[in-house]
Formats: structure tokens, sequence, C-alpha cells
């Protein structure tokens, strides 16, 4: 027999929160778009199952141990949004030697990466649900992040909607101070007026130095694996651009 939820039961009650923050922080403009779409049985399982050992709300209200989060001592990588998470799992399979924390707030990419990990025997991985924001400002401590991955962005591609995008001035002078130096911020997008935009406030950034010599934009790493939206715009002739910026040493000029 199918169980109906009562008013305010949660979803997965050992899963992810809906509103991890609640309204313990201003609600500020909002870079993302919380999706609501099916979540398959196989999901459902892993986030029933799995959360409680590898994912993470986003609450805000306590400063992370990455050492205790993921049970060693190796470099931590952010990455913020992951879709349905086939990237990031080819990522930490590719990669043992570094850790992903990974944040998204799309339910059905939760439980399709926990998924992933557990088949894969991938134990690099933590999942993190909510705001990326209030990770980076209110758990993250300072230089602990050996990296930033931003692949794919919504774009916001409408003129009144493009203070919504996630790569903005003050975002950067946050994500500066939590990046060890050296670290790399990697942004991936195929839509090429947010690309342009990427470029100049990254270059703009004195936390921040461009990787390649010319000024512009990266070949794509090999490390950055091609995601099948990624080939289904390549097929339509969308290009992606690809920004890997160095967090300089501090006191350093830009």
């Amino acid at each position: 027999m199918r169980h109906t939820r009562a008013k305010g039961e949660p979803r997965f009650p050992d899963g992810p929160r809906a509103d991890p923050a609640g309204s313990h922080f201003e609600r500020r403009i909002r870079s993302f778009q919380p999706r609501r779409s099916r979540v398959t049985a196989g999901q459902a399982d892993a986030l029933q199952r799995l959360w409680p050992t590898w994912g993470l709300d986003i609450d805000g209200q306590r400063v992370l141990d990455l050492a205790e989060l993921f049970g060693d001592d190796r470099p931590v990588v952010l990455e913020i949004g992951f879709g349905m998470g086939e990237a990031t799992a080819r990522m930490a399979a590719d990669d043992p030697g570094t850790n992903i924390l990974a944040v998204d707030v799309h339910t059905p990419g939760q439980g399709n990466l926990l998924g992933l990990a557990e088949r894969n025997g991938l134990s690099n991985i933590r999942v993190a649900n909510g705001d990326a924001i209030i990770l980076l400002r209110e758990m993250l401590t300072p230089d602990s992040l050996a990296g930033l991955r931003v692949y794919f962005p919504d774009p916001w591609p409408k003129a009144r909607h493009h203070k919504r995008r996630l790569i903005q001035p003050e975002f950067l002078t946050l994500a500066a101070s939590r990046l060890a130096p050296g670290a790399v911020l990697h942004c991936a997008t195929d839509w090429e007026p947010y690309a342009e935009q990427m470029l100049e406030v990254l270059t703009a950034h004195p936390g921040f130095a461009n990787t390649q010599a010319d000024g512009g934009f990266a070949p794509r790493p090999a490390h950055r694996p091609q995601t099948r939206f990624e080939g289904q715009g390549l097929d339509k002739g969308h290009v992606v651009n690809d920004l890997l910026f160095r967090r300089v040493p501090h006191g350093a000029p830009g």
C-alpha cells in the first residue's frame, strides 16, 4: 500500500531536509532555482540509507571539520551544482587522492550521486544539500579548500536576472577566502555571454590569476569529463568555455 505523507511530514525521514538553513539567515538573491522532479525508487533508497553517513545538510549552524567529515586529511575540492552526479563520480574515481564535497539542491541528483558512490566504492564523495553561499560563509574555514568547481551554472539569460548569476565579484571574494593559495577555481559554461562575464569578473578580481598566458579561456582539462548534457549541446553547435583561475598567494598582486 502506498504511503501518503501527512502535512509537514518529511519526504525522506533520514534524508536531506527541505530547507536546512531555515530562517536563520537573510533571504539573499538566490543564484539557483530549486527543481522539483520525480525521485526514482533507487534514488529514494540511496537517500534513505546513505544520507546519514555521506550526506550533509547546510544549516549554517556549525563549522565543518573536513578531515572528520571525510575520515582522512586528503585535500578537499568543493563542487557547486553537480546535476545527476555522473561527472562527479567519474572525477572521484579518477582521483581517489582528492575528496569532493558536492553541493546541489536537486533531490533526484543527490540520490543518484549517492547511489553511484556506493556502487563504485567511492569513499571520497560527500553530498551537501542547500545553499553553497551559506556553506562557504558559515561552515568552512579560511584556506580549507584545495579547489572549487562550478560547471554549467544557471546562466540566467534574461538581463533582469543577471544579478542572480553565481560568478559575481562578491562571490569570488568569499570563495577566495576559503581557497588555499594556489588552489584552482574551475568554471565551465555553454552560455557564451555568461562565459564572457565570468572572464571579465575573474580577471578583475585581485584574489585570482588566469592560468592561461594569453588571459583567455582554457582548453577543457582532461580531468573534467564531458557530460551527456554537454555532448547534446555540442551537437547543437553550442560552444563550451572553461576558465581556470588560480588563487594568488595572500598579499601578492593579482
